[in-house]
C-alpha cells in the first residue's frame, strides 16, 4: 500500500509491505502530482512532479531518480509488452528550451542525454503523444492544417491518410484494439460533430465509418465524442448520430461496417405495451462514461458479461435529457427492457450474475437493489440502519468478487463513512454445468458477427448460485465470407446499390506509385476484409487484393517540398527537402536538384532520397529550387521558390527632426543586417487609424498641420516582428544651426543612439541656462559620426491665451541671442568631473540635417563635404553679384567678425507682397 501525504504540509510516502499493519516514512525533493505504475513490474512507478518533471522508481517509491524535465503533462507512458524489446522503456513527450514538443524514449534507470532516442525527426504539436498498444500517434502542423503520424509496433512513423478531403480540425483516438484504430475526426465544416474513421491494420489508411457523431465538452473543456465500446464484444459500438438537429443512437456489431437504430422495448416497467415503430421511434441511449472510479456511468458492461448492457436514456423520436428511465439488455443490445423509472448507479458483481442498482439522488438513502436474473426481476435491500448520503460505489477487484464498498456521510458536517457489503452469504454453492444453458451471440438473429459464430455459456435465470471465474465463449465457429465481411477499400466509397466504387478524387492506379518494373503490389478490387473478422472462402478470394505486376510508368505529379511545409529556410542552417512523385518507375529514375545558389546533386533512384535532401545556403535572397526526373518513359519537373533569411537584429528608422508644413519629409528604415530577405514594412504617422503596407524600406509623405508627430515602422522578418518609432515637429517655419565642441568630447562618443539622445539633452540644458530662453524653443539633435556635431532647432512657441502674435520677430530675437552667447563661449556643460566640454557655432546649413545610420562612411562625408563647399562658392558669387546689383545697408544685426555665421533665414509659403528682410546677413537656416 502507498500512501501520499498531503503536499502542504510535506512531501512524502508512506509505504506499507504489510497490508497496512505498519507504514515506514520516505521523504521526496519533489511534490507528486501523478503517478503511473508499469502495467507488469508492481514496484516500477513514474511520478510526475509539480514542476513538470518526470521521475522513476524501481523500489516501489522507496528510491527516485530523475528521467527528464519539462515534460508534458499525462504525455507520459510505460513500454508496451510485445511491441518494445524493453520493459523498462519510457516514451514521454518534452519541450525543449524555446517552448518546442519533441518525443524523446529511454530507459528509467539511464535517462541521460546520450542514451535519449528521437523516434519522430524534429518537433511536434504540444500535447500531441499518444501511446496505445501497438501504436503511436504525433501531430505536426504545417501550412495551418494538422497532420497526423503513426508508427505501427514501433517502426518507421507513417502520415496517416484520410479521405483527400476531409481536411481535419481535430482527431481523437477512440480504440486501438484488435491490430486496427478507430478514431474520431472533426471535418473542416463541423462545429459540434465528429466522422468516425476505422484504419487497416497499420493504422495508415482510413475509411469512414459513421458521419456526424454527436460530442459535448466536458467540466474541464475535454471533448467527449458519444460513442461508447461495448465491452466483452469485439466490434460491437454504441453511437449517438445528428441528424437534422436530432439525435439518435445507432449500434453496430462489426466495426462500423453496418449501423442500426435501437428497437425499443415491448412493454414498460407496468407491463403496458410501448408502441413505438422503427425508423420513426426508437430507444436512444446516453453514452457518457463516468471518469470518477467511485462512481458508475450512465451506461456499463463488462468484458465477463459481454451480453449484459445497462444505460439510461428514452424512447421516442431522438436522444432527451428528461423523462430519462433506465434500461438493461441481456442479448448484447437487440432486445431491451425497461428497469427504472430513474437514474440509477449499476455494480456488475460475480461476473454479471448479479447486479446492484443505486439509485441517483440528493437525499439520503439506505436501500438498494439487487438483480439475479440479468436485470428482469429486482429485490430491495437495506444496507445501512441510517439514510447515508452516497458519494460513490465502488466493487473490490477480482474476478469472483461478491463485496462492493459504499462511500458516503450521515450528514453534511459528518466524516466520511464506508460501508462495505457482502453478498456471499445470499448464494449457497458455487454454479455446476447444469446450471448454464449454451446462449449465441446475434445481430437481429444473424448470427454470424464479425465472420464466426459465437456461443456463449449463460447462468439459467431460476438458479441461485455463485459463478466464479469467467470461462469466456464456450465455442466459435467461422462463417463462409459473403460481401458484408467486406469494408470499402481506402480511396472508395460504398454506393446505394451495395458496390464500391472509387471517390471522385482517387486514382486508383497510384497504389502503384511506390512500384519498380519487375516488382509487384496488392492491387485493391476496392474492398478490404474488416480486421478481425474470422471469415473463410466464400467470396474472399474475389473481393482480397490481388498481387500485380509492376508497370513501367513515366513519371508524373513531381514535387518538390521542405521537410516542414514551409516556403522558408534560415540561412547557414540544414534545409531538408523533400522529392514527392505521384507515378514513376521509382528505381530506374535519374533526379536531378538544381539548388538555384549555383550547386546541383544527382541521385539515380528515391528511394535514396527517402529522408530528403539537405543543403545549407550560405546568402539571403529568394532561391528557384528546381528537380528533374526521367526515366525511359518520360520526364517531368517541378520548381520551389524558397525564401533564405536571417535573423532581423535591429531597426533603425531614419527620418528629420524638425520639418515644415506641408513639405515632403522621406523616412527610411536602416536594418541590422542590411540583408535579411523579403521584407514586409507597416508604417504609422500622422493622425493615420490604419497603417501603409509597403515592400520597400523608404516612404515620402507630408504634414499639413504644426505640432509634434509619431512616426513608427514595423519591420517583418519571417516570424519576426521589429519596429522603432521617432518623434518629428512640424512647424510653419523654423530655424536651425549646426553646432560643433571641444575636441575633448570626442574622446568619449560611443557613437550610439542612445548616448546622443542624452548628450542632446545635456547640451539643451546648458543653451537654456545660458541664454534664459525657455526650452520649448530649442530643440538640440546630436549627430551621428565624428567629430561629434549637433543641429540646434529654435521653434515658435505661442503662449497658451494665444496672445503672441509675433512667431517670426521671437525667432529672430532668439536666433541673435544664441549667436551671441555662442560665440562668447557662454555655452558649455561639464560631461562628468574635470571634462568641460565647450560649444561653438559651426557652419550654416541650409536644411535640417537627418539622423541617417549609426556611423558615417567616408563616401557620405566625401559627398557632404562636396555639397557644402558648392553650395559656399554658389553663395558668395550670389552675393557678390547681389551687391554690385542692388547695394544695401549693411543689416543692423550683422557684427564685425561674423562673417563666419552668416545664416540664412526663410519661411515656408512667403507671400509674395512680403518684403525680404535681412537678406544680406540673416543668421539661422531652414
Amino acid at each position: 500500500i502507498m500512501l501520499l501525504t498531503d503536499p502542504e504540509i510535506e512531501s512524502s510516502l508512506l509505504i506499507s509491505s504489510d497490508e497496512g499493519a505498519t507504514y515506514q516514512k520516505y521523504r521526496l525533493n519533489f511534490y507528486i502530482q501523478s503517478l503511473l505504475f508499469h502495467p507488469k513490474q508492481e514496484d516500477w512507478i513514474l511520478a510526475y512532479s509539480q514542476d513538470q518533471k518526470l521521475y522513476s522508481s524501481a523500489e516501489f517509491g522507496r528510491r527516485w531518480q530523475l528521467i527528464q524535465e519539462a515534460v508534458v503533462p499525462n504525455r507520459f507512458y510505460w513500454s508496451v509488452m510485445g511491441s518494445n524489446k524493453d520493459p523498462d522503456l519510457v516514451h514521454l513527450e518534452a519541450r525543449t528550451v524555446d517552448g518546442h514538443s519533441q518525443y524523446l524514449t529511454c530507459r528509467m534507470q539511464n535517462c541521460t542525454e546520450a542514451n535519449r532516442n528521437k523516434p519522430f525527426p524534429g518537433y511536434i504539436d504540444p500535447d500531441s503523444l499518444i501511446v496505445q498498444d501497438d501504436y503511436v500517434f504525433v501531430q505536426l502542423t504545417s501550412g495551418g492544417r494538422p497532420h497526423y503520424y503513426v508508427s505501427y509496433r514501433r517502426n518507421a512513423f507513417a502520415q496517416m491518410k484520410l479521405p483527400k478531403y476531409a481536411l481535419p480540425k481535430d482527431m481523437h483516438v477512440i480504440s486501438t484494439d484488435e491490430n486496427q484504430v478507430f478514431a474520431a475526426v472533426q471535418e473542416w465544416n463541423q462545429n459540434d460533430t465528429y466522422n468516425l474513421y476505422i484504419s487497416d491494420t497499420r493504422g495508415v489508411y482510413f475509411t469512414l465509418a459513421l458521419e456526424n457523431v454527436q460530442s459535448s465538452r466536458g467540466p474541464e473543456g475535454n471533448v467527449m465524442i458519444d460513442l461508447y465500446e461495448v465491452a466483452g464484444i469485439k466490434g460491437m459500438f454504441l453511437a449517438n448520430k445528428k441528424i437534422d438537429n436530432q439525435v439518435k443512437t445507432f449500434i453496430t456489431y462489426n466495426k462500423g461496417r453496418d449501423w442500426r437504430l435501437l428497437q425499443a422495448p415491448d412493454t414498460d416497467l407496468r407491463g403496458d405495451p410501448v408502441h413505438c415503430l422503427l425508423p420513426y421511434c426508437s430507444l436512444h441511449l446516453h453514452l457518457k462514461v463516468s471518469e470518477n472510479p467511485y462512481t458508475s456511468g450512465i451506461i456499463a458492461s463488462r468484458d465477463t458479461a459481454p451480453s449484459i448492457i445497462v444505460a439510461s436514456g428514452n424512447i421516442g423520436s431522438e436522444l432527451s435529457d428528461s423523462d430519462i428511465s433506465m434500461f438493461v439488455s441481456s442479448d448484447a443490445g437487440n432486445t431491451w427492457r425497461q428497469i427504472f423509472e430513474e437514474e440509477h448507479s449499476v455494480l456488475y458483481l460475480d461476473q454479471g450474475g448479479v447486479l446492484v442498482a443505486m439509485k441517483h439522488t440528493s437525499l439520503p438513502i439506505r436501500h438498494l437493489w439487487l438483480s439475479f436474473d440479468e436485470g428482469r426481476s429486482w429485490s430491495k435491500y437495506s444496507f445501512t440502519s441510517i439514510p447515508l448520503f452516497v458519494d460513490g460505489v465502488l466493487g473490490e477487484p477480482g474476478e469472483e468478487t461478491l463485496i462492493m464498498t459504499v462511500f458516503g456521510h450521515f450528514s453534511h458536517r459528518s466524516e466520511w463513512q464506508l460501508v462495505k457489503v457482502d453478498y456471499k452469504s445470499i448464494f449457497d454453492r458455487r454454479c455446476a454445468e447444469e446450471d448454464y444453458r449454451p446462449w449465441q451471440l446475434h445481430s437481429q438473429g444473424e448470427a454470424c458477427i464479425m465472420g464466426a459464430k459465437r456461443i456463449y455459456k449463460k447462468r439459467k435465470s431460476e438458479r441461485k448460485c455463485m459463478q466464479g471465474k469467467y470461462a469466456g465463449a464456450m465455442e466459435s465457429e467461422p462463417c463462409v465470407c459473403t460481401e458484408a465481411d467486406f469494408d470499402c477499400d481506402y480511396g472508395y466509397e460504398r454506393h446505394s446499390n451495395g458496390q464500391c466504387l472509387p471517390a471522385f478524387w482517387f486514382n486508383p492506379s497510384s497504389l502503384s506509385k511506390d512500384c519498380s518494373l519487375g516488382q509487384s503490389y496488392l492491387n485493391s478490387t476496392g474492398y478490404r476484409k474488416v480486421v478481425s473478422n474470422n471469415c473463410t472462402d466464400g467470396v474472399r478470394e474475389q473481393y482480397t487484393a490481388k498481387p500485380q505486376k509492376c508497370p513501367g510508368k513515366a513519371p508524373r505529379g513531381l514535387r518538390i517540398v521542405t521537410a516542414d511545409g514551409k516556403l522558408t529556410a534560415e540561412q547557414g542552417h540544414n534545409v531538408t527537402l523533400m522529392v514527392q512523385l505521384e507515378e514513376g518507375d521509382v528505381q530506374r529514375t535519374l533526379i536531378q536538384v538544381d539548388f538555384g545558389d549555383g550547386i546541383a546533386v544527382s541521385y539515380v533512384n528515391l528511394s535514396s532520397m527517402e529522408d530528403g535532401i539537405k543543403h545549407v545556403y550560405h546568402n539571403v535572397g529568394i532561391f528557384r529550387v528546381t528537380v528533374q526526373v526521367d526515366n525511359s518513359l518520360g520526364s517531368d519537373s517541378a520548381v520551389l521558390y524558397l525564401h533564405v533569411t536571417c535573423p532581423l537584429e535591429h531597426v533603425h528608422l531614419s527620418l528629420p527632426f524638425v520639418t515644415t508644413k506641408n513639405k515632403e519629409v522621406n523616412a527610411t528604415a536602416v536594418l541590422w543586417p542590411s540583408q535579411v530577405g523579403t521584407l514586409t514594412y507597416v508604417w504609422w504617422y500622422g493622425n493615420n487609424t490604419e497603417p501603409l503596407i509597403t515592400l520597400e524600406g523608404s516612404i515620402a509623405f507630408k504634414f499639413t498641420s504644426e505640432g509634434m508627430n509619431t512616426i513608427t515602422v514595423q519591420v517583418s522578418a519571417g516570424n519576426a516582428i521589429l519596429q522603432d518609432t521617432k518623434t518629428i515637429a512640424v512647424y510653419e517655419e523654423f530655424r536651425s544651426l549646426r553646432l560643433s565642441f571641444s575636441p575633448n568630447l570626442d574622446d568619449y562618443n560611443p557613437d550610439i543612439p542612445e548616448w546622443r539622445r542624452d548628450v542632446s539633452r545635456v547640451i539643451k540644458k546648458a543653451l537654456v541656462e545660458a541664454t534664459g530662453v525657455p526650452g520649448q524653443h530649442i530643440l538640440v539633435a546630436v549627430l551621428p559620426g565624428l567629430p561629434t556635431a549637433a543641429e540646434l532647432f529654435v521653434l515658435p512657441h505661442q503662449d497658451p491665451t494665444g496672445e503672441n502674435k509675433r512667431p517670426t520677430e521671437d525667432l529672430e530675437q532668439i536666433s541673435e541671442l544664441l549667436i551671441h552667447k555662442l560665440n562668447q563661449n557662454s555655452v558649455h556643460f561639464e560631461l562628468k568631473p574635470g571634462v568641460q566640454v565647450l560649444v561653438h557655432a559651426a557652419h550654416l546649413t541650409a536644411a535640417p540635417l537627418v539622423d541617417l545610420t549609426p556611423t558615417h562612411s567616408g563616401s557620405a562625408m566625401l559627398m557632404l563635404l562636396s555639397v557644402v563647399f558648392v553650395g559656399l562658392a554658389v553663395f558668395v558669387i550670389y552675393k557678390f553679384k547681389r551687391r554690385v546689383a542692388l547695394p544695401s545697408p549693411p543689416s543692423p544685426s550683422t557684427q564685425p567678425g561674423d562673417s563666419s555665421l552668416r545664416l540664412q533665414r526663410a519661411r515656408h509659403a512667403t507671400p509674395p507682397s512680403t518684403p525680404k528682410r535681412g537678406s544680406a546677413g540673416a543668421q539661422f537656416a531652414i
